[in-house]
């Protein structure tokens, strides 16, 4: 049986096909639904596996870069976005869709009750919107949508508020000790990134690129692997050989949710 995807729609975001392709190449069935069709009780919940909250522009980007999306899922869909995540169920968050898992304080919550991280994106240090091919590794085997041992993943960035930042270094420890750290910007060969820009876009703490929650099955990340999953897609292209390592991602995500 192919898994059910849930592409959450709403009005702004403009990544909802991209998306549905790589899940489609991935050996899923993907659905685009719109936001309002789960409150008018069209669409459920229950009968998806996987939850994608997709790139671009929700609301656009009114309040803060996903801030009014969060605010949507908070208030209309709390429960059944928590019972989706406790029953470990896979969400992936892209771009717009990290912001929205992040400034909803989803990706974050932690069945042990421990405090809470306190985490947030904002505006890139560059000052201005960035696009551009980055290198990523993966940090973690606790995600089930990367694996350590995984081969260097390439993709592109489109954002402007992409900052990762946590309120001090004993929180990025902490994120570290939890095995949060799922994806790190690099340098193309993979050696650390170390903060330095344009191998470091925007200048997250720590090269963060994406993080899971503390369970593993929510990925919340700013590049778009979406964008990297037919070889011709990669700029490099003609001048080298290039494989679509942005599928593996999806592959992962949904074999996955084959075997739940």
């Amino acid at each position: 049986m192919k898994p059910s995807v849930l592409i959450l729609h709403a009005t702004g975001t403009n990544r909802d096909f991209d998306v549905a392709e790589a899940f489609t190449v991935a050996g899923a069935n993907p659905e685009i639904v719109h936001i309002n069709q789960l409150k008018s009780g069209e669409k459920h919940w229950k009968n998806y596996q996987i939850l994608v909250l997709a790139g671009g522009f929700s609301y656009a980007d009114a309040l803060g870069a996903g801030k009014l999306l969060s605010i949507n899922l908070k208030t209309y869909f709390l429960d059944e976005v928590r019972a989706f995540i406790q029953q470990k169920k896979a969400v992936i968050g892209i771009c717009n869709g990290f912001q929205t898992l992040v400034k909803s304080g989803l990706i974050f919550e932690n069945e042990k009750s421990e405090k809470q991280i306190n985490g947030t994106l904002t505006f890139n240090q560059s000052g201005h919107f960035e696009c551009r091919w980055v290198t990523l590794t993966a940090g973690t085997d606790r995600c089930i949508w990367v694996k350590k041992n995984q081969a260097l993943i390439e993709c592109p960035i489109a954002h402007g508020e992409g900052n990762f930042v946590l309120e001090n270094a004993a929180e990025i420890q902490r994120l570290i000790s939890l095995d949060m750290v799922a994806l790190r910007y690099t340098k193309p060969l993979g050696q650390a990134a170390q903060g330095q820009y344009p191998d470091n876009p925007n200048g997250s703490m720590d090269d963060i690129a994406g993080i899971c929650n503390p369970t593993g099955n929510v990925l919340g990340l700013m590049p778009h692997p979406e964008n990297n999953i037919y070889g011709y897609q990669h700029p490099q292209r003609t001048r080298r050989a290039s494989s679509p390592t942005g599928l593996e991602i999806f592959k992962n995500g949904v074999n996955y949710a084959k075997e739940q």
